[in-house]
């Protein structure tokens, strides 16, 4: 197991990244819905009651956009409840271990305020919407808040940030490959890919 604090390392990478150089994004409507389509298709064959929990919360996250609800825990650890089918979601309360215990990422007392801080950021208007998109979805990856579903917390989370402003992608699958806390370029290269599906229509 690392002894490396990869929460630490993100938190560096995401102050140094430059998110400016995220591509524009185009609000033209999809052909289809991509987070919808992956639940109904692979998901569905491999576990279709996964597949039905993805659905409900994803249902949740698109409702709490169109209210324009503001992104925190809280909001995170209710759709977490339908993915896991579970009647509460907490913040984890010890590290927690990724890949196989490549990554480690810490736990203080700040660290869910310092998360909220963080998804607070999801409405700065002088970043661009994929870089946010980008930005949110790897904070979840790498304060690793719930003890489970991380990943799917974090998909969650992308489409969230975008559907607040009207963008949702034809397809989901890309996004999903395993992503690394000290990668500058793999978190630039995660907002440039949410700009090429953007412009993706089935």
């Amino acid at each position: 197991m690392t002894a490396t604090d990869s929460l630490s390392a993100w938190l560096r990478v995401r102050r140094e990244a430059d998110w400016q150089c995220a591509p524009a994004l185009q609000r033209i409507p999809p052909g289809r819905d991509g987070f919808r389509s992956w639940c109904e298709g692979p998901v569905r064959r491999r576990d279709p009651i996964r597949a039905g929990r993805l659905l409900a919360a994803h249902t949740l996250a698109r409702e709490d956009a169109a209210r324009q609800a503001p992104l925190d825990f809280a909001l995170l650890a209710g759709w977490q409840c339908e993915v896991l089918s579970v009647t509460g979601a907490p913040f984890r309360v010890s590290d927690a271990c990724a890949k196989a215990g490549r990554e480690r990422y810490g736990l203080t007392r700040r660290t869910q305020a310092d998360f909220d801080s963080c998804l607070n950021e999801t409405t700065d208007p002088e970043v661009p919407l994929a870089a946010r998109a980008a930005r949110a979805y790897l904070d979840v990856a790498f304060f690793h808040p719930f003890t489970d579903g991380n990943a799917r917390a974090a998909l969650l989370t992308l489409v969230h940030v975008l559907a607040r402003e009207d963008i949702v992608l034809p397809e989901v699958g890309p996004l999903q490959t395993t992503r690394y806390a000290d990668d500058p370029a793999g978190a630039a290269d995660l907002a440039t890919l949410i700009g090429v599906l953007n412009r993706r229509r089935h």
